[in-house]
């Protein structure tokens, strides 16, 4: 399991209380060159965390993953106002397949009852999701903007099983809700990933 700030305790300060994640006292474990590169970016990195997720044991750090990235345009730097944006889902699924032998396909429209049967091939989805569903007791304010890998359905197959990078709790960062509820959060759109080919 990870999430896309260094300490797991500190991730409910940093999404929730504000806290500078510069401050956060594992920053190089990421791989960032400094704690305001970390700062700066880490919010960004739900996405990198998923496939951290995904490629399982020895996987590169997370901002190893960021920089492959980038380099195939997955994520951009405004010129002007240095504003990042990304995940861009056709350059970080050539990315995905060229640099870690993972079958990446782009979903740009997602129904909530297809996820179950992309599961059941032995895929995982990246799923873009609002990122209130840490709290999924609330109602949801919106759909997309975080991405939650979703890796199996729940054993009754009503549900899904997720992990969430920025998880305030260890339930919140392994997590499953009914496919009704997860629904609420859902933008309907996301990416799969095989196992390595």
């Amino acid at each position: 399991m990870h999430t896309q700030f260094a300490s797991f305790d500190l991730v409910g300060p940093i999404v929730e209380g504000g806290l500078d994640p510069a401050t956060d006292p594992a920053w190089a474990e990421t791989g960032a060159k400094s704690p305001a590169e970390y700062a700066r970016w880490a919010g960004h990195l739900c996405g990198m965390t998923c496939l951290r997720m995904a490629l399982g044991a020895g996987a590169p750090p997370l901002f190893a993953l960021r920089d492959g990235a980038l380099g195939y345009g997955a994520y951009t730097e405004d010129p002007d106002d240095g504003a990042i944006r990304g995940l861009v889902y056709a350059p970080f699924a050539d990315y995905v397949r060229e640099s870690h032998g993972l079958d990446a396909t782009v979903h740009r429209h997602l129904a909530p009852e297809e996820i179950p049967d992309l599961l059941d091939e032995g895929r995982s989805v990246m799923a873009s999701v609002h990122y209130a569903i840490r709290h999924p007791d609330r109602p949801a304010p919106g759909r997309g903007g975080h991405l939650v890998l979703l890796t199996s359905r729940t054993a009754d197959g009503a549900g899904v099983h997720f992990h969430n990078p920025s998880g305030i709790t260890a339930s919140t960062r392994t997590a499953e809700l009914p496919l009704a509820e997860f629904a609420r959060f859902f933008a309907g759109r996301g990416v799969s990933l095989s196992a390595r080919v």
